[in-house]
């Protein structure tokens, strides 16, 4: 296997539910922070299955089923990663008053009161915001849509330190990942993003992007005291909705 297409196997077996390989080694710190330059192809990829099941469901349901449904798939092909880490998150922030209580209530099992309500009041707003693209957006959006949140991932966790002092999951991916990697995963974006919604909303997207989700990296580490795997969950999470809530306006850009 080359090391391009392992490092591709790396980054899917890890932010999805489906195996692609049964013959791969466990992966050291560097190969896994390699893996996240492949990060927005694993989200192309995703958007595409996605794309296709809407597709397909439009011939049988309305616009609303077809929609929920395709929600649904998203959540299925990921086992639910980031909605967890996002409602975790929630439930740190609602529940600590130091960084070492919020990171506590973070690994607790059970989910809160804030972390249900945040949860819930995520999935609305995706729901509301695909119901609402206009139509000859759908499969654009979709294809980018779980591409620039996966991005999104990679950018908040360059140059952060990990949360906990003993590790944790996302530790190793922190202790290698360059700004070439990051570079290589926003260059790929780019590309998806001019195809879907043209050069100047691809700009703006990846600008916004940017902005937001090193904005949050810096509120994580004020009040955590660095990254998790949980608030590179809840990135993805609030990067993905706001593109989905400003598509439109994206693709109407001159």
């Amino acid at each position: 296997m080359t090391t391009a297409l392992q490092s591709f196997v790396f980054a899917w077996q890890f932010l999805t539910a489906v195996p692609l390989s049964r013959h791969h080694h466990e992966p050291a710190a560097n190969e896994l922070a390699g893996s996240m330059a492949w990060y927005p192809l694993v989200g192309l990829v995703l958007g595409g299955l996605a794309a296709g099941a809407d597709f397909l469901l439009a011939a049988w349901f309305s616009t609303e089923v077809a929609s929920a449904l395709v929600i649904m798939l998203l959540i299925g092909l990921t086992r639910g990663l980031h909605q967890d880490g996002l409602a975790d998150t929630l439930d740190g922030l609602a529940g600590g008053r130091t960084p070492i209580d919020r990171l506590a209530v973070m690994r607790d099992p059970r989910i809160g009161a804030i972390g249900a309500t945040g949860l819930f009041v995520s999935l609305i707003l995706r729901y509301a915001a695909l119901v609402s693209l206009p139509e000859a957006m759908r499969v654009s959006a979709l294809l980018c849509l779980p591409a620039i949140g996966r991005w999104a991932m990679v950018m908040g966790a360059w140059n952060a330190p990990y949360a906990r002092a003993e590790g944790g999951l996302a530790a190793p991916f922190l202790l290698h990942l360059s700004g070439s990697h990051v570079l290589g995963a926003t260059i790929f974006l780019g590309g998806i993003l001019f195809w879907g919604i043209g050069m100047s909303g691809a700009i703006a997207a990846v600008a916004l992007g940017i902005c937001v989700s090193r904005a949050l990296t810096v509120f994580y580490r004020r009040l955590f005291g660095g990254i998790t795997g949980d608030t590179l969950g809840a990135t993805n999470e609030v990067i993905e909705i706001s593109f989905l809530l400003a598509a439109p306006l994206l693709a109407g850009l001159p």
